[in-house]
């Protein structure tokens, strides 16, 4: 995945990429400094968002929704489904429901047990 760019509340131009590894998408300010991780667990091909964290150094410059629309573009145009634990990414959807309908589903009981077996 190439990096996806967005401009935060300051202009700057901030990327989100896809971190493999750490099982998370990371979103970086034009200088290469890490700002902020949306975490998720991969169950059943769906991607399971359940914690997004942003550096308070970062706040208020809405690092934190360029790095949830980022995570949620690429995902699904990786065709994977979306399951929104997380309230940051659940309250994004909810705002933009029209835009990414049909690429998300509510988590399930099931999902949920799952993500507390898992330590998440």
């Amino acid at each position: 995945m190439a990096p996806r760019e967005y401009t935060d509340k300051t202009g700057e131009a901030v990327t989100v990429q896809l971190d493999a590894e750490q099982s998370a998408f990371e979103i970086r300010t034009s200088g290469g400094e890490a700002a902020g991780q949306a975490h998720f667990r991969t169950r059943n091909g769906d991607r399971i968002f359940h914690h997004t964290v942003v550096d308070e150094r970062f706040g208020g410059r809405g690092i934190g929704t360029a790095l949830v629309r980022g995570a949620i573009e690429e995902t699904r145009s990786e065709g994977v489904t979306i399951v929104p634990v997380c309230p940051m990414v659940k309250g994004f959807l909810d705002k933009n429901s029209e835009e990414f309908a049909g690429s998300y589903r509510l988590p399930s009981p099931d999902d949920l047990d799952w993500l507390r077996e898992q330590g998440a």
